[in-house]
């Protein structure tokens, strides 16, 4: 019996139970339905005493259709796990790089997604490893440098590095009254950097969410639609998220991104794309929608997911 390690957000541990929304509900539900056993914890509960890591820990379990965890905590090594499964959410503060530094003495265990990986790749700014799939872009801090990117192409978007879920995303165009406002919000007065790109008008048409396993590209797509009161999206519900299917050339053009990142130790990635350029690669806890690809679909992608993470992970050796 396999046993298998989450480490999740304070947030959702929080709501653990029926939120079938996130993603991790539908893989702990999957690992746990094919006979393994399944903790969580969150980042504080990790620790390291001398150089072994260990997780104040929850045991999970299934009912009606739903996951719960026993309300007894548990403290565990963390190489007593076959599999540990890091997916707190970001902002990629100092908590969270505390943690990847407990984890870089995990010996035995494999760890999905790499905490060295996570570490090193930033969501936004490492986009541009890949800079032929992405629309033009600048990282800086300096207020003169984003005026003149905003001068040259009209209409930009502002991103801080280290937030997730469209989190505190600005759109400007050229002559906003509040540009030098927003600018020196979004930089701390010049003292913060912040990836700039050029504003893709086809956003109004929603972004799709491409999906990474090991060296593969899935099949399965989605389409995330902006609300009526902002440029991107932004509310989490079957009314703003369709179908959106690859096509082969697409397969073909986004494969080798996949084989990258799963040669960094990146085996579970979201490439979000806006006609066909990337705008952001999510690596730290990347929602793979399972609930609604499954219902466009009509498959069951929690199970694909786990059989690959049992079979191909260092689990089969």
């Amino acid at each position: 019996m396999k046993k298998i390690l989450f480490i999740i957000d304070k947030l959702e541990l929080k709501y653990f139970e029926f939120n079938n929304l996130v993603t991790n509900f539908w893989l702990i539900k999957s690992f746990l339905e094919k006979g393994c056993e399944v903790y969580i914890t969150t980042n504080p509960n990790l620790s390291l005493k001398l150089d072994v890591p260990y997780a104040k820990c929850y045991e999970t379990f299934i009912q009606n259709e739903n996951i719960f965890y026993k309300n007894v905590i548990q403290s565990c090594k963390i190489d007593e796990f076959d599999l540990v499964m890091f997916r707190p959410d970001p902002p990629v503060d100092i908590d969270y790089i505390n943690a990847t530094y407990i984890l870089d003495f995990v010996k035995n265990a494999e760890i999905i997604n790499s905490p060295c990986a996570i570490r090193d790749f930033n969501e936004k700014l490492h986009s541009i490893y890949f800079k032929e799939f992405m629309t033009e872009n600048t990282v800086t801090s300096s207020l003169k440098d984003i005026e003149d990117f905003l001068s040259m192409h009209k209409q930009i978007v502002l991103k801080p590095l280290n937030r997730c879920f469209g989190s505190g995303v600005m759109y400007l165009y050229d002559g906003d009254p509040n540009t030098r406002t927003i600018i020196n919000t979004m930089t701390n007065n010049e003292s913060t950097l912040v990836m700039v790109q050029k504003y893709i008008p086809e956003v109004k048409q929603g972004d799709i969410r491409v999906l990474t396993l090991g060296d593969k590209i899935l099949p399965y797509a989605i389409k995330k639609l902006p609300s009526k009161d902002d440029f991107k999206f932004n509310t989490h519900n079957d009314d703003f998220i369709v179908n959106s299917g690859l096509t082969v050339n697409d397969l073909n053009t986004f494969t080798p991104i996949a084989q990258k990142l799963n040669s960094m130790g990146i085996k579970m990635a979201g490439l979000d794309v806006i006609n066909g350029k990337i705008i952001e690669v999510n690596v730290t806890s990347p929602c793979y929608f399972i609930k609604e690809i499954n219902n466009l679909y009509k498959i069951h992608l929690e199970d694909e997911i786990c059989d690959f993470l049992l079979t191909k992970s260092l689990l089969s050796v």
